[in-house]
């Protein structure tokens, strides 16, 4: 067993936590919408087509917005074609994802469900194979009032009268990468995401903006497209969009749980990129991340865009995510809130079935995933304030990160309600740790502790089935105590954990 020592107090702080940093994705792809939010055959439909059971799931994981409708999609999506009475909706072919859209689900569906589940929408405009004028037209239609121009009365006529009042929009998706439909250089993609800014802005003052940034860090352009596209945008802009996806690469698991050390040095990277822009243009703004598409993903099992065949939807990356990789995504989640100072928004990708935290079986039963857990429980306790730790704990070697800490502890603290919380994952494979942390500055009782929960199992390819579908859930950690403003906690190897401390810090 291994020591960890915190040291933390509540007049160290990094920042407030933006409840959008718990947001999601959800892209026309696979079975993320049809089968997966919408099924209108499923013995749980409402009225609309949307499974109750996926969305009885999708309340309980806390999610706060949701990017939409893509991802590659939207690179070759006529927004258009998804309104307006369905019999009358063309079927298209989705250059993205080689498969048949039937436009059941558009603008006007998605955004009526996603504030039914209480969650807000982020839309992503088409800056491939479209432009200004259909990015402006698709504001209009979803944020001005009726009576105002042609677009918010076509939305009125097709039964919504009132504005969706979408509040954050993304200028185009991964358009760095070579295989995204209309890929540019970082000038053709600055210009237009500037051109398209500006007249957004002019429709919708209010709006705030996401320019593309790079598709992953280990795109030969990263850092240098984030320069160029903000030297066309910065004052124009709210967020740079990061992306990136995790799995063990040639069974190196060890980098792989460390995974969010690469997260880490992204957002440092892109946020001392844009600090440049800011210094070199006199800008006073400080931007922020949006790291609207993150998750485990094995693209090793994926065999490319190119060699799927053209089909009418159905399963695409269906990965069933484990123990490990549970770990991953909960310590993923605290490097976003290590770095709340900097980024605003983070989108899980995806929602439902597509890589998803939640999955589902046609005409049958829906259940959470590995991956569910961390996400549900940090989006309902890590609200607050972020607070710097000191943290001392032995070193990993791994072969993709060099040598990285151990364990990861973070702390949010809630100043209303005095809740603290303290995330922990022990990346050690074999060796359990023993958490001691110094709490004497939040004013805690012997009797503070409210509740350890873990993820973790003695088999750490464990996974959750429609036929086991709780295999792997949150269990009571024994052992915790707090004495004399000291918590001590025993942290099983590789491991995910949630302390809850009640405090007198209100």
């Amino acid at each position: 067993m291994y020591e960890i020592t915190v040291a933390l107090d509540p007049a160290f702080t990094v920042g407030p936590v933006d409840p959008r940093l718990f947001g999601s994705f959800v892209e026309h792809m696979g079975r993320c919408v049809y089968g997966g939010i919408f099924e209108p055959d499923h013995p749980t439909a409402d009225e609309h087509g949307f499974r109750k059971d996926v969305a009885a799931l999708v309340a309980e994981l806390g999610t706060t917005v949701i990017r939409y409708p893509g991802g590659n999609f939207v690179s070759g999506y006529r927004w258009e074609d998804g309104v307006g009475p369905v019999e009358n909706r063309p079927r298209r072919l989705d250059l993205a994802w080689r498969s048949i859209e039937p436009n059941t689900v558009g603008v006007d569906e998605f955004t009526r469900w996603a504030r039914g589940v209480g969650i807000d929408p982020i839309m992503a405009v088409n800056l491939g194979t479209r432009g200004v004028r259909a990015a402006v037209d698709l504001l209009e239609y979803c944020n001005l009032p009726a009576g105002s121009t042609a677009m918010a009365d076509w939305r009125a006529r097709n039964g919504r009268p009132e504005p969706h009042a979408v509040r954050t929009w993304c200028l185009g998706n991964e358009l760095d990468g070579p295989w995204q439909i209309g890929h540019k250089t970082a000038d053709e993609y600055g210009r237009l995401a500037a051109e398209t800014a500006r007249a957004m802005r002019r429709a919708d003052p209010d709006i705030e903006l996401v320019a593309c940034g790079s598709s992953n860090s280990g795109m030969p352009t990263f850092g240098s497209w984030e320069r160029t596209v903000l030297e066309h945008t910065y004052d124009l802009v709210d967020h740079i969009s990061l992306h990136a996806y995790y799995e063990p690469i040639d069974g190196d698991v060890d980098s792989f749980l460390a995974s969010s050390e690469n997260m880490r040095s992204m957002i440092d990277a892109v946020t001392a990129t844009a600090d440049h822009v800011a210094a070199t243009t006199r800008s006073r703004k400080r931007l922020t991340v949006s790291f609207d598409e993150w998750n485990v993903w094995y693209q090793n099992r994926f065999p490319g865009e190119d060699g799927l065949e053209v089909r009418d939807g159905g399963p695409l990356i269906e990965d069933t995510f484990d123990v490990a990789d549970a770990v991953v995504v909960g310590d993923l989640l605290m490097a976003l809130l290590d770095k709340c100072d900097r980024v605003a928004i983070a989108c899980q990708a995806q929602l439902v079935n597509v890589i998803g935290l939640i999955r589902t079986e046609p005409g049958g039963s829906a259940w959470r995933q590995t991956t569910f857990h961390p996400f549900a429980l940090t989006a309902r306790h890590a609200r607050g304030t972020t607070l710097r730790t000191a943290v001392s704990t032995p070193a990993l070697a791994t072969a993709r990160h060099g040598d990285v800490p151990a364990a990861r502890v973070t702390a949010v603290h809630d100043a209303e309600s005095g809740e603290l919380v303290l995330l922990a994952t022990n990346r050690h494979r074999t060796d359990p740790a023993r958490l001691n942390a110094s709490l004497a500055s939040f004013g805690v009782t012997d009797d503070a502790l409210i509740e350890h929960v873990t993820i973790a199992d003695a088999d750490p390819h464990a996974t959750n089935t429609a036929e086991h579908p709780d295999r792997i859930h949150p269990r009571p950690v024994s052992g915790t105590e707090i004495a004399d403003g000291r918590l001590t906690a025993t942290l099983a190897p590789l491991s995910w954990h949630l302390i809850r401390i009640r405090t007198a810090q209100q």
